[in-house]
């Protein structure tokens, strides 16, 4: 089986999650952390939902950090995924 066969790769005190199949919005999110990733959070429910038509289609929200960059940097590249649904 796959899963078993992943599990065994998984590091000590970390969990493999199986994550449903979505359509998903992604959303550049470029500046400095701790600052930028709360600051585009909040346009995405605040402008990008309501002009657009989309909803959250439920499931798990995901924030991807880049290993490449310095995360204090004001050109730090990170983004956010949302599932949706029109």
């Amino acid at each position: 089986m796959l899963a078993e066969k992943n599990k065994e790769q998984v590091p000590d005190g970390l969990e493999e999650r199986e994550i449903p199949a979505a359509t998903w919005a992604v959303f550049p999110v470029i500046g400095a952390m701790p600052d930028a990733m709360p600051r585009t959070w909040k346009r995405i429910f605040s402008e990008w939902f309501p002009a657009t038509g989309y909803e959250h289609a439920g499931g798990p929200e995901m924030e991807v950090y880049s290993s490449n960059g310095d995360p204090s940097s004001e050109d730090y590249y990170s983004e956010i995924w949302i599932p949706i649904k029109k």
